[in-house]
């Protein structure tokens, strides 16, 4: 039986657990939908999420869960700010040492460790899941910084006029450099190709001598350390005066065998923590991972160093390093390549440069005459720019940033890594921010670095992340909260002991019957379990969620909701209340059962300041108007009244001017009102007193205005206003009147009589003009008669003067 009921057991709580997980549904905040059951879970949800600690804060039958909520709605459910755990991530500097300042010559002599670029140093931050912490980081390019170079050459048969010029490189090197700075060390390298064929050709006396003729070359080899770094000019002018040229099959050189040795080989190389650069110079391309296959070798570079009697020892044994891995390693040593090559293979080596962080291609002439300006602009071009890079980041954790640079030039994203243009002493800053968007499984701390490329100062970065609530440092232990102590009680709920489940940790494992506990979770006379609004776990209901989380199912038996009141205008209570167990609890001035109801009389006040101009009842913010005649949104309209005035102009008349229609009868008709007289209008009662006001403007029998005001006041008087003196008009004054008509008369005359002699001018200028221009066309003789016509009419014989016979 035993074994039964814990099998029952073991399939409610899974079948529970999965209702939960369905229940977290989009929608809604990100809070609700972690359904966290700890408050440490809740603050992983979001940088927003709060979890409430009050014992009471709870509903009956809402879930553990729904103590985690953004922190507004926590609040608006009436959680006290004081018992919201709310946890903020913070940063703190540990080690902060100021940039350096000073200038060459006139400081005093530091050690490359005393001189500081990079502004802070070592930082601590705290993350909270979701939260960026920014802090600021400054660089300043330090003045009379010591420099380490190391001059790694080609010693291939097509190099043989370059290394004459390299023999004097030292010293003239010094000089030049001693204008930047004043601590400067040089070494020097060589590189051929690896031993093996088809690389080289091993016979005998090919390995003696690779060259052909009479030329003395040495034997091949891959690498070979010359010199280590050091200040004396002249020693590298002496052993490199004592090099010879080699020789090998292939275009391609090995050079790549080289550049790894003298990344890694830092303690034979002698590489200070100083600025670190490395001039490659060739005149043929490279031979990379994979080519190495050719000569039968197919181990990776294992990134080490080999070095024997400053020798590269394996060249034979691993393969060529990849660009990736070389990236890698010059990055880990902080070194700076400058690839010096011929014009011939200037693109391959830029496209190289581009794969490589901070690094500078030069054209080298055909026989190196020029490699002293190509170092030193390259020098330029590099320390010119600085470029940050950090470490790799835990899981979960990233990084941002934001540069501001020289002449208000800002960048982000990729962008914001780098400054250019830098110049000695100029300083730049840039703003970091650090979020960590999940808590590592353990909750260990991180640490990530970041750097300048090329630069050994770096800021290291301590990562804490928050994970847990402060609260849950303060759980009690077999809390007698957790039903006689099974279970911690932390922040404001229990966690149950290793089998025990429920709410309060009142179930045990291997006693509970699910059927049993049924029985608990239904309301008297009702078979639905938990009002079919929830699941029944331990004899007790959970109320299952919505998908809008803002509806909430809530009692014990989950038979109240938030969201099934009534409505109005669409809204739950109208939106002038909130809904608790499906009833509407409205806001001050609001009534009904949705809540639509206003107390408030604003609507109701009359332009005389009356509610509802005292004669109806303001029901829910509208006129009930109980005086059949009046109607309207105030009761003040009357569609078959006369009027306040019209109805009490005769009396009002009579009363205060003797005179009017009911002149003979005022003491008998008009004495039902009490009146006062008054100077002027501005003394007539105005709008706004407690008693219903009309103004009133009516004509006399003189045709004189008069003005009253009419009132009734509490008492239910009616009482008068009247201005003591009526406006009559004034009678026309005759003579100007007079004057003007016979003006006017006058004046239209003397218009009319200008206006006909105009009329007749204008008709006889046309009459003459009419006249002598029929003068002008008269062109006949005055003696002869115009309608004379001669009676002599001549003939010609067509026949006359032709020859005969024609």
């Amino acid at each position: 039986m035993a074994k039964t009921n814990f099998n029952s057991l073991f399939w409610v709580v899974l079948l529970c657990c999965s209702i939960w997980d369905g229940f977290a549904q989009p929608g809604g905040s990100d809070c609700i939908k972690a359904n966290a059951k700890s408050c440490g879970e809740c603050i992983q949800a979001g940088p927003n999420c709060g979890w409430c600690k009050a014992q009471n804060f709870l509903q009956e039958g809402e879930p553990t869960s729904a103590r985690c909520d953004d922190l507004a709605a926590l609040k608006s459910k009436g959680c006290s700010p004081d018992e919201i755990e709310n946890p903020r991530g913070t940063k703190g500097v540990l080690k902060n040492k100021e940039v350096t300042n000073r200038s060459k010559g006139t400081a005093e002599k530091l050690k490359p460790e005393d001189i500081t670029q990079i502004q802070p140093q070592q930082l601590v931050l705290k993350l909270r899941t979701g939260e960026p912490q920014t802090f600021s980081l400054k660089f300043k390019r330090a003045e009379d910084y010591p420099i380490d170079l190391y001059y790694l050459m080609d010693l291939s048969y097509s190099m043989k006029d370059d290394l004459e010029n390299v023999k004097s490189l030292g010293t003239a090197l010094m000089r030049e450099m001693e204008k930047i700075t004043s601590d400067f060390r040089i070494g020097f390298g060589s590189f051929v190709e690896k031993t093996v064929m088809p690389y080289i050709s091993t016979t005998p006396a090919k390995l003696r001598n690779p060259c052909t003729g009479d030329q003395n070359c040495t034997s091949p080899f891959s690498y070979k350390n010359v010199l280590n770094l050091t200040s004396e000019g002249k020693l590298f002018n002496e052993l490199v005066g004592k090099q010879h040229i080699s020789g090998n099959l292939d275009s391609p050189e090995g050079g790549f065998d080289a550049i790894m040795q003298v990344a890694v080989c830092g303690t034979q190389i002698g590489w200070r923590n100083v600025t670190r650069l490395l001039v490659f110079s060739t005149d043929a391309g490279f031979h990379f991972a994979g080519d190495g296959k050719l000569g039968g070798i197919v181990l990776p570079n294992d990134g080490r160093c080999h070095l024997e009697n400053n020798m590269y020892t394996m060249s034979h044994y691993y393969d060529y390093p990849s660009i990736a891995h070389l990236v890698q390693k010059l990055s880990e040593n902080n070194i700076q390549t400058i690839f010096a090559v011929t014009e011939e293979f200037q693109a391959v080596y830029k496209e190289l440069k581009n794969l490589i962080p901070k690094s500078a291609v030069g054209t080298l002439s055909a026989n190196s005459s020029n490699v002293i300006q190509l170092i030193i602009d390259a020098y330029n071009s590099l320390s010119s720019e600085v470029i940050l890079e950090n470490s790799k980041l835990p899981k979960g954790v990233t990084i941002n940033y934001k540069s501001y640079c020289k002449n208000g030039v800002n960048g982000t994203g990729e962008n914001g890594r780098k400054c250019s243009n830098i110049s000695i002493g100029d300083e730049v800053k840039f703003e970091i921010s650090v979020t960590a968007n999940e808590c590592p499984k353990k909750g260990q701390n991180e640490t990530i670095k970041i750097k300048p490329l090329g630069f050994t100062e770096e800021v290291e970065i301590n990562l804490q992340f928050i994970c847990e609530c402060q609260c849950q440092n303060e759980g009690i232990p077999n809390s007698p909260d957790c039903h006689q102590g099974n279970g911690t009680f932390e922040c404001g709920a229990c966690r149950c002991n290793e089998g025990r489940i429920g709410k309060e940790c009142e179930c045990s494992t291997d006693e509970v019957n699910s059927e049993d506990m049924d029985a608990y979770c239904r309301r008297e006379n009702s078979t639905e379990i938990c009002s079919n609004n929830g699941e029944c776990v331990c004899g007790q209901c959970v109320c299952r969620k919505r998908e809008n989380t803002n509806e909430v199912y809530s009692g014990r038996y989950c038979e109240c909701d938030n969201f099934n009141c009534d409505r109005s205008n669409g809204l739950i209570c109208g939106g002038n209340g909130n809904c608790k167990c499906r009833v509407c609890e409205c806001f001050p001035n609001f009534t009904g059962s949705a809540c639509d109801c206003s107390l408030d009389t604003s609507s109701c006040m009359a332009s005389n300041g009356q509610i509802c101009n005292g004669r109806g009842t303001c029901e829910c913010g509208t006129c009930n108007c109980t005086d059949a005649k009046f109607q309207g949104p105030t009761c003040e309209m009357c569609q078959t009244c006369l009027g306040v005035c019209a109805a009490h102009k005769d009396c009002v008349q009579c009363r205060a001017f003797k005179k009017g229609e009911k002149k003979d009868t005022c003491s008998r008709d008009c004495m039902h009102f009490n009146m006062t007289l008054v100077e002027s209008r501005d003394k007539l009662p105005q709008p706004g007193q407690p008693d219903p006001l009309s103004h009133c403007k009516e004509k006399d029998v003189d045709d004189c205005w008069f003005y009253f005001t009419y009132s009734i006041n509490a008492n239910n008087e009616a009482i008068v206003h009247v201005v003591e003196t009526p406006e009559c008009p004034t009678g026309p004054d005759i003579i100007p009147i007079v004057a003007g008509v016979v003006a006017g008369i006058v004046l239209i005359g003397l218009a009319l009589l200008l206006i006909w002699k105009l009329l007749m001018i204008i008709h006889d200028r046309r009459e003459f003009a009419k006249f002598e221009k029929e003068k002008m066309n008269a062109k006949w003789d005055t003696q002869e008669n115009p309608i004379y016509k001669s009676p002599i009419n001549n003939f010609k014989n067509p026949n006359y003067g032709r020859k005969a016979g024609l």
